[in-house]
């Protein structure tokens, strides 16, 4: 505090050794020309030295000018010369104007200033909270707390910041500082005393609020011993979230700085309740993203009920009655007629089988166990595989495929891909007229490979795409109800990221809608293995 002292006097001193300066000067230069000009007509040059010396110093210095201004036009140009008589009224006219002119101007001037000084610091005030503002936003709490402490710390000219938040079922603790190593080491505790920030008078629609003030806090005595040691360099500004306290801002004020001035508790004051809103906001962000997450489960688990209620009623529905046919012993089925019973039953496990798979591995993909197999494969020995699975579905409608001779091996799952193929032809083929072709079309772009299989039908509707791969989400075309369990896609979109590519759909303008996934062709893992086994 002695040299901030010292240097406030320092400048207040320069400020009136300027004035005489400045006055000796223009005193000077009149000396030289009064001669050749009246000095009388020049008289208004002392104005100078007061504008400049309160533009530099302030109000005080200037009025200290306009008087040495005066004082001196009267000992060095008035006759009698070298006296403080006046023998002329004229020219004591004269200096009283100088007196007045001079004073009014070193006024203004300061004035404008301070002003001007105002300014500057509002500016200042408004950059730096709009700076924490944006700080705050960052994700990561504790280097947004970090940051926050240490601009605090370089504005307010402190030795050491720290943010602490207490933990509790609704907020994490958390703890920033910023500062010298250790300097708040002991401070807070027991026995520790210094000044709390409290708040300042409430604002009206009329009148503003003000910037709080300090008390002093009262050590603790403990029986037998003397009163705890106070250390006015410690400052605490309390941190509130929802009308409570949730923490502190502790502060090490160096031992030769003034004490915090208006704009600093203005400024400390906001910066807590900045932190404080932050933290609430994290708080609902986080009841509200849980709160999402219970509204989703529940649309899931519903959208499950419905799939299971409807989807898996069909297939075995179909499945009892041909068993149940098989099994009566008063009917005489045909050699035919039986076969047609079992290929019923089988094709309605195979759906049924189906539809269990997807939910199996919807289900893995939520709970992130899916970790893709990956090894070397060549992509159209694959596609050529399901198409000949899939071919008593696809029945007589034409499928066109074009791939690339010189395409070389991609890492992937085969069982995973496998599948993605199947979803992506089965949706096709339920949408395609058995008279209309689908085309698979496999293309080499910036170091991964795009699969296209696209077909004649319908097309999607706009209000659908963004939802396509939502799980159990089913889009009706021409007026038609939706089909299927809405798993297939969700489950093609889990498999493609899983493997780090991407899908989407998107339909053709010359008709049908035609669906893109793609596949990277540098994988880490396979080729550290195909490197380790030649």
């Amino acid at each position: 505090m002695r040299s901030a002292l010292l240097t406030l006097y320092s400048k207040t001193w320069l400020g009136f050794m300027a004035a005489l300066v400045s006055v000796a000067l223009v005193s000077g230069l009149l000396g030289l020309i009064e001669r050749k000009v009246p000095v009388g007509n020049l008289l208004m040059l002392y104005l100078i030295p007061v504008l400049a010396v309160a533009t530099l110093f302030g109000r005080g210095p200037a009025v200290a000018t306009s008087f040495a201004a005066f004082l001196a036009f009267n000992f060095f140009f008035v006759e009698p010369r070298y006296t403080f008589t006046v023998a002329d009224p004229g020219e004591l006219l004269a200096l009283l104007l100088l007196l007045a002119t001079a004073g009014v101007t070193g006024q203004l001037a300061g004035a404008q200033r301070r002003q001007a000084q105002e300014a500057r610091e509002g500016e200042r005030e408004a950059v730096f909270l709009y700076d924490v503002a944006r700080l705050l936003d960052d994700a990561d709490a504790a280097a947004a707390l970090g940051a926050v402490a240490e601009r605090l710390r370089l504005e307010l000219g402190v030795a050491c910041v720290r943010i602490e938040i207490n933990g509790d079922d609704r907020y994490r603790p958390l703890q920033a500082t910023a500062g010298e190593d250790g300097s708040l080491e002991g401070y807070g505790a027991v026995g520790v005393a210094g000044h709390v920030l409290v708040d300042g008078a409430a604002p009206t629609a009329s009148r503003p609020g003000g910037p709080g003030r300090w008390v002093g806090l009262v050590p603790p005595r403990r029986p037998g011993s003397f009163r705890a040691s106070r250390d006015d360099r410690f400052y605490v500004v309390p941190i509130r979230a929802d009308d409570e306290r949730v923490g502190a801002m502790l502060l090490l004020r160096p031992a030769d700085a003034l004490q915090f001035t208006a704009r600093g508790n203005r400024l400390l004051a906001a910066t807590a309740g900045q932190i404080g809103h932050a933290l609430e906001r994290d708080r609902l962000r986080g009841d509200a993203t849980e709160a999402e997450v219970l509204r989703r489960a529940d649309d899931l688990k519903t959208a499950l009920l419905h799939a299971v209620s409807h989807n898996l009623r069909t297939p075995l529905a179909s499945i009892l009655a041909s068993a149940g046919s098989l099994l009566q012993q008063d009917v005489r089925w045909t050699e035919s007629q039986k076969l047609d019973f079992a290929e019923t039953i089988e094709q309605e496990a195979q759906r049924l089988n189906h539809i269990v798979g997807n939910l199996l591995d919807l289900s893995r993909m939520e709970a992130g166990g899916l970790r893709p197999e990956k090894s070397w494969y060549d992509l159209g020995t694959l596609i050529d595989d399901v198409l000949g699975r899939l071919r008593p579905l696809i029945g007589k409608r034409q499928v066109s495929v074009d791939v690339p001779e010189d395409l070389p091996p991609v890492p992937l799952d085969y069982v995973e891909i496998d599948q993605v193929l199947s979803n992506l032809l089965e949706n096709a083929v339920k949408y395609t007229p058995t008279d209309a072709e689908i085309r698979i079309g496999v293309q080499l772009l910036d170091g991964q490979v795009q699969i296209e299989i696209a077909d004649r039908g319908p097309g999607i509707p706009r209000g659908a795409l963004p939802h396509l791969f939502e799980p159990f989400y089913r889009a009706a075309t021409n007026g038609s109800s939706p089909q299927g369990t809405g798993l297939g896609l969700a489950v093609a979109k889990g498999l493609v990221e899983a493997h780090g590519g991407r899908i989407w759909a998107e339909n053709v303008a010359e008709g049908g809608a035609r669906f893109l996934f793609t596949l990277l062709l540098t994988d880490s893992t396979t080729a550290s293995a195909a490197t380790s086994n030649p």
